[in-house]
């Protein structure tokens, strides 16, 4: 089983259009997608048929009863999650000419901040995924955070996703210093291209201080890993016509997840995985992204549409 912790959240996705009544054309109506990098991940992971859980803590309002529905028809375990009568997180996202996506969020006092640390995770975890708004915001980015060492410190397997929302940490300098303290507790670092320019650090950098690897994407130029073997493999992404980049990261982290999987010890000595090993997950992380990246909000694909 794989593991996903952190927050589930509702995005309000720009239809693009003006609503009925609106002569200026200049608000379309936003309407709302599960979503949350996290919860896209284990959605992701149970369309793709890996044995996925989702450890989080969702609101008892109608968004969180989505969002559970969401999960349980994708074939996700939600056995770890916790509830809570608080609203649910909205994240507000503003779609660019390009199809990337800027969020603002509305958090205060919401249901997914006041996680609280499980006990230990079943015996049939291989591994665990976490990141984005759940290592910030506190109380329950502490303990996130006291999972990530305690999973890590019995031997599971662990991708650490940043997935930086800048507009959420009020001290960079801070959250810099935090996110160093992760990274010996990290089996693999996933991170966006943008995001290693924010943390100003550099993938030798945090291979030294403890990842086996560090996988960085580059959008449309498609992603590399880097290894400590001292290996960089860079695949493409696939050319495909962008609706929205929403989930396409979080796509990446259960593709390559539900790919390492499969190798036998792979997530037992991530240090050992080879260069094909890692080209070939690669290339299956791009394309389902770029599936992703086809359709509005956070819709990541099916196994059966990456078989052929």
């Amino acid at each position: 089983m794989i593991v996903v912790a952190g927050e589930a959240l509702i995005d309000l996705v720009p239809d693009g259009k003006a609503p009925d009544g609106d002569p200026a054309g200049e608000l379309p109506a936003l309407l709302p997608r599960r979503g949350g990098g996290p919860y896209n991940t284990a959605v992701a992971l149970g369309r793709l048929g890996a044995p996925a859980a989702f450890c989080s803590r969702v609101s008892t309002d109608g968004f969180g009863e989505a969002l559970l529905a969401g999960l349980r028809a994708a074939g996700v375990d939600t056995s770890l999650v916790q509830r809570g009568p608080e609203p649910t997180t909205l994240a507000v996202a503003d779609i660019g000419a390009d199809g990337s996506a800027g969020y603002g969020f509305h958090a205060q006092g919401t249901a997914d901040r006041l996680f609280e640390l499980p006990g230990p995770l079943p015996g049939t975890a291989r591994a665990l995924c976490l990141g984005t708004c759940s290592l910030v915001l506190e109380p329950g980015a502490s303990a996130y955070e006291a999972l990530l060492r305690r999973e890590a410190e019995r031997g599971v397997f662990t991708l650490l996703d940043p997935n930086v929302r800048p507009g959420l940490i009020p001290d960079a300098d801070a959250y810099r210093a935090r996110f160093r303290s992760w990274l010996p507790y990290v089996s693999v670092l996933k991170l966006s291209a943008e995001d290693a320019r924010w943390l100003g650090g550099s993938p030798e950098e945090w291979l030294a201080a403890g990842p086996a690897a560090v996988v960085v994407t580059h959008g449309g130029e498609g992603l590399a890993v880097h290894t400590r073997s001292g290996e960089r493999i860079a695949v493409p992404a696939p050319r495909v016509t962008v609706a929205d980049t929403i989930g396409a990261g979080d796509t990446v982290n259960a593709a390559l997840l539900h790919r390492l999987a499969a190798l036998p010890g792979a997530l037992d000595g991530p240090a050992r995985i080879g260069g094909p090993a890692w080209r070939e997950a690669l290339s299956f992380a791009a394309r389902a992204a770029a599936l992703t990246c086809t359709r509005a909000g956070a819709e990541p694909p099916y196994g059966a549409e990456l078989s052929s």
